[in-house]
């Protein structure tokens, strides 16, 4: 049984002293991860703009607080972290390794990689010759060892400012297999799907512009995305559906829904689990551990409406529940073309994913898949809500947020 890749990003933290509300949060997100989760992830996300004003002083706050966690911290800088001029207080005040840099984890190739080095400070994010070089090596590598990838920055592909690194970096997008890009900057819970790639970016802790402090888990379950926030104060057990994907992050044909599927789910929690059970329409079905695993497995039959919930629900030892409900498209929904427009559409930037349609699909009969301009058009009209779409609409100045 193949355990998924998991993980737990903590947003920006603009840290500025040890008497601020976002230190103090901060301290319980870690004290809370270490003491709740800490056995079931691979490592731990900080996505940047880490010190408000990039001094020694603050480093040595995050520093402090980062050795009470036990996972792997993966540390990236942010525009903030280039208030000084430069990131030396950044690797030195936190120890990191020097960015950009590549693990391998559950067969998920992550690279992180630094957006203010090359530039001047402030948003003049920029990558740079020689690690857009690095990137294409390093994702020629994952697709020759049959590896997903997954990228790490601060912010947006398209917030890059030289010349012609947008174009590259999603030239890169649309050519490999990449199924995340985990950002942070935003300051907002943000989820975008072009059909292939899952853009995300978590609520920032120290300047929060929504909601209360938390940190989300993500995994990546042999290809599937699943991105699920945590409010501080949201209770264990916490539970994430890993497989099969939300409707609103398929990635492509592969993961469309079959009448008889697999529901796999990881429960985060320190106390054991007494039972954990999923359904979609009809009676609870007992859940089983995989063995040397931290997923729970079952098989459920799903009905053929066009979008059902699946829910999974876990029972500790105290008798507490919890609860994760996804939707998904049910296995005769029609709109399984967005998936494929989508991929379409990502055409202006990579290679063009072959389908051929079925006569009862709409876009086919408008003969719209070869032309990318008026099909966003048609299923913008034709479409209440296609996050499928949302990164698309990103790049013409507006962006899609979501809650999973």
């Amino acid at each position: 049984m193949t355990q998924p890749l998991a993980f737990a990003h903590i947003g920006d933290l603009h840290i500025t002293n040890a008497k601020e509300r976002n230190f103090l949060d901060f301290l319980s997100i870690v004290a809370q991860i270490e003491s709740e989760c800490a056995p079931m992830l691979d490592f731990v996300v900080l996505p940047g703009d880490n010190a408000d004003n990039g001094t020694p002083a603050q480093y040595r706050l995050i520093a402090t607080a980062l050795k009470m966690l036990s996972p792997q911290v993966h540390l990236i800088a942010g525009d903030h972290d280039m208030e000084q001029g430069s990131l030396d207080a950044f690797y030195t005040g936190l120890g990191g390794e020097r960015l950009p840099k590549a693990t391998t984890v559950r067969g998920v190739r992550c690279l992180f990689i630094d957006v203010n080095g090359s530039g001047r400070g402030g948003p003049d994010f920029r990558l740079g010759a020689d690690q857009i070089q690095w990137l294409e090596k390093e994702l020629k590598a994952a697709d020759e060892y049959n590896e997903t990838a997954a990228l790490f920055m601060h912010t947006y592909p398209a917030d890059l400012k030289g010349e012609g690194e947008a174009e590259e970096l999603n030239r890169l997008l649309g050519t490999y297999n990449v199924a995340l890009v985990d950002m942070g900057h935003t300051h907002y819970n943000e989820l975008a799907n072009d059909g292939r790639t899952i853009f995300a970016a978590t609520r920032s802790t120290g300047q929060i512009e929504e909601g209360p402090a938390g940190y989300s888990f993500i995994t990546i379950d042999q290809g599937v995305v699943s991105w699920r926030f945590k409010a501080l104060d949201d209770a264990f057990p916490f539970v994430v559906i890993t497989s099969p994907a939300d409707h609103r992050l398929m990635r492509g044909l592969g993961q469309t829904l079959k009448r008889e599927c697999e529901v796999r789910a990881m429960v985060f929690g320190a106390r054991s689990i007494k039972n954990v059970a999923c359904r979609s329409d009809g009676e609870w079905v007992a859940m089983m551990r995989a063995d040397n695993s931290n997923v729970w497995v079952a098989r459920l039959l799903v009905s053929e409406e066009p979008l059902i919930n699946l829910t999974v629900r876990a029972i500790d030892e105290s008798g507490r529940p919890g609860v994760h409900t996804k939707q998904r498209h049910g296995t005769t929904l029609l709109p399984l073309a967005l998936v494929i427009a989508a991929t379409a559409l990502r055409s202006v930037h990579g290679p063009k994913t072959v389908y051929t349609a079925p006569s009862s699909d709409p876009i086919a009969t408008a003969g719209l898949y070869s032309n990318p301009i008026s099909l966003f058009n048609f299923l913008e009209s034709n479409v209440t809500s296609s996050p499928h779409l949302a990164h698309r609409r990103d790049r013409h100045g507006g962006r899609h947020s979501a809650a999973v």
